[in-house]
Parts: C-alpha cells; sequence; structure tokens
C-alpha cells in the first residue's frame, strides 16, 4: 500500500493523480498495456508509467508537457500555488474533452487547495476519479456513481 508522502510525490503539477492511473507502473495490467501501445502506437515496454516527476514531464500522452515545465520555472510544486492560477494552460475546452481529463485536473487542484494535498491524496482522489469516469452526470448535482 502506497503511503500518503508516495502518493503526494506521485501527484502531477497539473493536478493528475499519477497514483490512481490505470498506466502507472503500480496499477498497470497487461491488457491496458496492449491496449494503450496500440492506440499510441507505442512499443509495449514503454506503457507502464512512473509519474511525471519521475520523468521530467515527458508524459506518455502529450509528449513534453508545458504545464510541468512552467511549474518547474515558476518555483511551485503545483499549478494551485501559482499566483497566475488558473492560467490558460488549464482553461478547458469541448475539443477533446472525451479523451483529455483537463476538467477532471481542475477540480483536483481546487480541492488541492482548499484541503490540503496530502488531505486529498488520502481521502478524495479516488472518489473523485470513479465519479468523473465512471459517474453520470446530473445537471445541477454533479457526477454520480451508483
Amino acid at each position: 500500500m502506497m503511503t500518503t508522502s508516495e502518493k503526494v510525490q506521485r501527484t502531477a503539477p497539473c493536478g493528475l493523480d499519477c497514483f490512481n492511473c490505470e498506466v502507472y507502473e503500480k496499477n498497470v495490467t497487461t491488457a491496458i498495456i496492449e491496449f494503450v501501445a496500440a492506440k499510441q502506437k507505442l512499443e509495449p515496454k514503454a506503457i507502464p508509467c512512473k509519474g511525471c516527476r519521475a520523468i521530467n514531464g515527458k508524459c506518455l500522452f502529450v509528449g513534453d508537457c508545458q504545464t510541468y515545465h512552467c511549474v518547474q520555472e515558476k518555483g511551485v510544486k503545483y499549478c494551485f500555488e501559482c499566483l497566475e492560477f488558473p492560467c490558460y494552460k488549464l482553461a478547458p475546452a469541448r475539443e477533446g474533452a472525451e479523451t483529455y481529463p483537463h476538467n477532471f485536473k481542475l477540480f483536483n487542484l481546487y480541492r488541492m487547495k482548499v484541503v490540503g494535498v496530502e488531505r486529498w491524496a488520502e481521502t478524495e482522489s479516488q472518489e473523485i476519479r470513479q465519479r468523473y469516469f465512471k459517474g453520470k452526470f446530473i445537471p445541477g448535482v454533479g457526477p454520480v456513481t451508483e
């Protein structure tokens, strides 16, 4: 079981909870490796991810992540710590919303800012992920799971 400290270290600057991700090295399955390798046209050995902090922002899905480098340049650990938060790098867009979890990241960042990264990692991150990826959206209520 991963400690809170390890979860915090495996939380991306943009708010992604790498430690809960299906392609994170400790979570990935053979089926996920085969699926992602085929979809991304990559070698299967390239799929298990160590988290963006461990690989200096070289994201499997976006390449060299500009958000990661921006956080490094600003001298903060997470986007929500920046004086310009939320900036246009985090602005949502309709195009790609089904593929990229952009709104999910932004919600995570706001929750981390409100409750703290440690509490978010331990008590909220998994539920937020479940609601986002498996929930049914109800206007005025938000995503709910059954």
